[in-house]
């Protein structure tokens, strides 16, 4: 999944993106709401952690500008204004979540977790398809019980084709929600990495679950012979 932090203390933003990262989430980063908003508009995000005390653009303004025309993305708040007041007001502007600052990162991890697993309707930490099985807490997939040896592009590859069974998922849209905004659509990068993860659930499975819809992506399903 992707994520975009926006967050203008530069230690914080660092931190919070390398520990996001740590637990496989795709993640960009900027440091003011001008930026945020050019993001925003030029990319597509499971979830977005915004700053209020934002340079250029408050954060409240970047939040209403966003839901004009985006009613779906998540957002946490990430905010020192700790008056109900001022919880009541973000997220009556269309905010998630509203965590005040100073935090733990591991409650900041949690509170993403469930936003995440609430955007798509995922009550289960753990996705199966088959013998296939992902924990999305501990990001750990198995086939009948066995660990599978995975990378964190291919984990977060198979974590998106299961949350999406039942339909074919293309390449633009894996770029958007496991690569973060260094990769293009013309890369290699992603083919490289689906057929490693291919090759490892064959080994596993004895077939491949993933299957081509020639024009329209890849698509997890049952057994293939």
């Amino acid at each position: 999944m992707r994520l975009l932090v926006v967050e203008d203390e530069h230690s914080l933003r660092e931190d919070i993106a390398r520990k996001l990262r740590l637990s496989g989430y795709e993640v960009d980063a900027c440091a003011d709401g001008e930026a945020a908003l050019e993001a925003l508009a030029a990319e597509r995000y499971d979830l977005v952690l915004l700053d209020l005390n934002l340079p250029k653009v408050d954060g409240m303004q970047v939040l209403r500008t966003l839901r004009r025309h985006d009613l779906e993305t998540c957002v946490l708040i990430l905010s020192a204004r700790s008056e109900i007041a001022d919880k009541v007001e973000g997220l009556d502007a269309g905010a998630n979540d509203y965590l005040s600052k100073p935090f733990h990162l591991a409650e900041l991890e949690a509170r993403v977790r469930s936003l995440t697993r609430r955007k798509f309707i995922q009550q289960n930490v753990c996705l199966c398809c088959g013998r296939l099985s992902f924990n999305t807490r501990s990001r750990v997939a198995a086939v009948d019980g066995q660990t599978l040896a995975l990378t964190r592009k291919e984990s977060g590859v198979l974590e998106y084709l299961l949350l999406h069974q039942g339909r074919p998922v293309s390449q633009e849209e894996l770029i958007e929600h496991v690569w973060d905004g260094s990769v293009d659509s013309f890369s290699n990068s992603i083919r490289v990495h689906i057929s490693a993860l291919r090759k490892k659930l064959r080994a596993a499975l004895g077939y491949d679950p993933i299957r081509n819809r020639i024009g329209e992506g890849y698509e997890i399903g049952g057994e293939v012979q």
